[in-house]
């Protein structure tokens, strides 16, 4: 029996423990009617069963439903005509469907992608780079900066540093594999990590930016093999800090709370 087909029924937790667990919850309903859209069971163009229907079927909440549907959509796998149903969306264009990194499964796969791609190319940039290259890293690096002092979550300036590093290389595979990646390529995006870290978000964030930092000084003095470590440290780090983290809210207690924070 899976754990979806053993959460308690719709009407048995109290509203302190549903809101406890619905962030699993939801997510696991996420995980299970993307596998069906992905393996076929849900057909592009087709509708998904109603909302009393997975409620039945899943033994959930419609307030578990409506937030998994809403994730689903934010992600670009399904849409909602009002009044009619939900549908599951055409394919999009291009062998990645990056629409289906919605789950911390999926992200932690995404960073072992990333770990794969951008250590090489942190050490081809440390090679190649240009002093315009090394410019716009210190730029996105101080625009990180002020964002984090403006209490925001600086995804676009971490996202042009990772860019650039891409640009670098001089390898135009890396910049167009890069370059359709996107923003998914950052966790924080795709999940609400502000329910699995244990750390606040501007404490984090500026871990996060000094680790930048000890890459753009390895580029910067042209050190291939320091630029290919850090950036090695810096995903794994993430990778083990979205994994620990939800370790740690799947074993809360219900009922037991923990502090904001995020993860990269």
């Amino acid at each position: 029996m899976s754990a979806i087909d053993s959460a308690p029924p719709r009407d048995a937790p109290s509203p302190t423990v549903e809101r406890t667990r619905r962030p699993n919850l939801a997510e696991t309903v996420v995980r299970t009617l993307g596998e069906r859209i992905r393996g076929g069971v849900y057909r592009a163009g087709g509708k998904l069963p109603t909302e009393p229907e997975l409620m039945a079927e899943l033994r959930v909440s419609r307030t578990v439903v409506r937030e998994a549907m809403s994730r689903l959509q934010a992600s670009g796998l399904v849409a909602t005509r009002h009044g009619v149903g939900t549908f599951v969306c055409e394919s999009p264009a291009g062998p990645v469907q990056i629409g289906t990194v919605v789950t911390v499964q999926d992200v932690l796969a995404m960073l072992e992608l990333r770990i794969s791609l951008e250590t090489e190319a942190a050490a081809l940039a440390a090679r190649r780079r240009s002093d315009e290259h090394l410019d716009a890293m210190q730029r996105a690096v101080e625009a990180f900066e002020t964002e984090i002092a403006a209490g925001r979550n600086g995804v676009d300036p971490d996202f042009r540093f990772h860019m650039q590093i891409a640009l670098a290389t001089g390898n135009r595979f890396f910049e167009t594999i890069f370059r359709q990646l996107g923003t998914a390529t950052i966790p924080r995006t795709r999940i609400d990590t502000s329910t699995l870290a244990a750390e606040t978000t501007e404490s984090y964030l500026s871990r996060t930016n000094r680790e930048h930092e000890a890459i753009l000084d390895a580029i910067r003095r042209r050190d291939a093999e320091s630029a290919r470590a850090g950036m090695r440290m810096h995903l794994a780090n993430s990778r083990e800090r979205v994994r620990r983290a939800s370790e740690t809210a799947a074993e809360r207690p219900p009922g037991a709370g923990g502090p904001s924070g995020a993860a990269r």
